[in-house]
């Protein structure tokens, strides 16, 4: 229990920074789409319940179904709003850096955009690798975002969260406001849960 608070003071010390100096490495490069509406959509999705299976394609070239990871994994899926958006910028790479924690409670990350493959591949190249699968809900445009009930009115998803266990049930839901990455400590806790 020490040993992870410890990661979450570490992280929450460390990631602004790191993040700050990514920001900053793409000055001029990224979107700003201005203030948006915190939340614009109506979940679909409830505690308890089992999650929507979906399949999308992947930037690894396979599709990857939800599914697949019944009984061999807990899932997290990250829905973002936009590719070459500053804090859809941010909110990835830190992922980077949280890598051991989620493989601590034997939990896989799948990002979801609605952009299609090509932008998807080349924000993610500018970035640097991450570690997890990143998603396309690109077509039909933003089916797996509304099936959750996280497509907002202008065909963007919003920032949520979504924490699936091994047996495809939702444990977890947390949708932000658009304008503000998660917090990554929020995340660390709800995913320990899942293994007590």
């Amino acid at each position: 229990m020490q040993k992870y608070m410890l990661w979450i003071v570490v992280f929450s010390l460390v990631l602004p920074g790191a993040v700050n100096a990514f920001s900053s490495a793409y000055e001029g490069k990224i979107y700003d789409p201005g203030k948006l509406l915190a939340v614009d959509s109506h979940l679909l999705i409830h505690l308890n319940e089992l999650a929507p299976d979906f399949t999308l394609p992947a930037l690894s070239g396979k599709p990857v179904t939800l599914s697949q990871f019944r009984g061999k994994k807990n899932v997290l899926l990250s829905f973002i709003p936009a590719a070459w958006t500053p804090v859809c910028s941010d909110q990835w790479p830190g992922y980077n850096i949280a890598r051991p924690l989620f493989e601590a409670q034997d939990t896989i990350l799948l990002g979801i955009s609605v952009d299609n493959l090509p932008t998807l591949f080349a924000w993610t190249n500018e970035m640097g690798s991450l570690w997890f699968d990143v998603l396309s809900d690109f077509w039909p445009h933003g089916r797996t975002a509304a099936a959750y009930g996280v497509l907002r009115t202008d065909g963007t998803a919003e920032r949520a969260l979504i924490l699936i266990d091994k047996k495809g049930i939702i444990r977890f839901i947390h949708v932000s406001d658009i304008n503000i990455r998660p917090d990554l400590g929020m995340i660390i806790r709800e995913l320990k849960k899942l293994n007590q």
